[in-house]
């Protein structure tokens, strides 16, 4: 390092104190500062970029680990290890219907694939799916429609997608049912969903065996002061208008959203309680409808 041919620093003791009138003067000015419009402004620029460096340090770190959220891609299950849950033979419907019949605690991870045969498009699949259908929104990258930090900037995308995934347009599916079906046997322990559609529901899950782990429609609240606001007015103001528009805006200025879980936010706290027992418990594993590369669902 260079020598330093500055000045010494005057020590701190020598320095002047301020007169009781200007401390006065400088800590109104610190308050009229933080009661003004634009630092509230600079703060909330402050905040988006945070969120936007958070979320490109968690995409790098995943891309690192060649995972997603910094977790490693899941195994290729080799045909030996498939043969291995039912003894060695090969896998089959009437085998697994076999095995189930002993089984008591089973827990389902579904994810958009059990949906798409009900009329709702997956999100992967090139030309149908709905990251490929909101290109026309210019967006930054596919799963930008979930990053919160976007939709502070431009809620048309999630808005369009809301209108289109919004829960009494689709019907369940065989799949659906036969997660009711395992309910009404005795041999489901918990169903955990990425979806966001309700099809569970409506199809008779019962409540306490669904951990719908990235939210749902039935509540919302502003993005901006938390603000709770009836999900019912998130509905009318989507359909309003065409490919949802700018949906329901806040007192506050900031956009409505339901509670669904965007990159970056934390799973409902019922994910949290449930899963180490849930997964501890299980005699039988089934996903279905998910290539698990999200994170933290595919942690389980």
């Amino acid at each position: 390092a260079e020598a330093d041919t500055s000045e010494p620093q005057q020590p701190e003791m020598d320095k002047p104190k301020r007169t009781p009138e200007e401390t006065k003067a400088y800590i109104q000015s610190v308050i009229d500062a933080a009661n003004s419009d634009s630092f509230e402004k600079r703060w909330q620029e402050f905040r988006d970029r945070f969120d936007k460096v958070i979320q490109a340090t968690i995409q790098s770190i995943g891309g690192d680990l060649g995972g997603v959220g910094g977790l490693a891609p899941i195994p290729e299950v080799s045909l030996e290890d498939r043969q291995a849950v039912f003894d060695g033979a090969a896998p089959t419907l009437e085998l697994l219907a076999k095995r189930l019949k002993t089984c008591r605690n089973v827990v389902v991870m579904a994810g958009a694939g059990i949906s798409c045969s009900a009329g709702i498009p997956d999100f992967r699949t090139p030309g149908t799916g709905l990251y490929d259908n909101l290109q026309a929104y210019d967006l930054p990258h596919p799963r930008a429609v979930f990053d919160l930090a976007f939709f502070r900037e431009n809620s048309k995308p999630f808005n369009m997608l809301a209108k289109e995934l919004y829960p009494g347009q689709f019907k369940p599916t065989t799949a659906h049912f036969l997660l009711r079906l395992l309910s009404e046997k005795g041999h489901l322990r918990r169903v955990y969903t990425q979806n966001i559609d309700g099809l569970e529901r409506i199809a008779g899950v019962p409540a306490d065996k669904l951990v719908e782990a990235h939210g749902g429609f039935d509540r919302a609240h502003c993005v901006g002061c938390g603000r709770e606001h009836p999900v019912d007015d998130f509905k009318a103001a989507i359909f309003k208008e065409e490919g949802g528009g700018n949906g329901l805006v806040c007192e506050c200025g900031s956009s409505v959203k339901p509670d669904i879980v965007f990159f970056g936010e934390n799973l409902p706290q019922r994910f949290v309680d449930l899963r180490l027992e849930d997964l501890r418990e299980c005699d039988c594993l089934i996903v279905m409808g998910t290539s698990l590369g999200v994170a933290p669902f595919n942690s389980l």
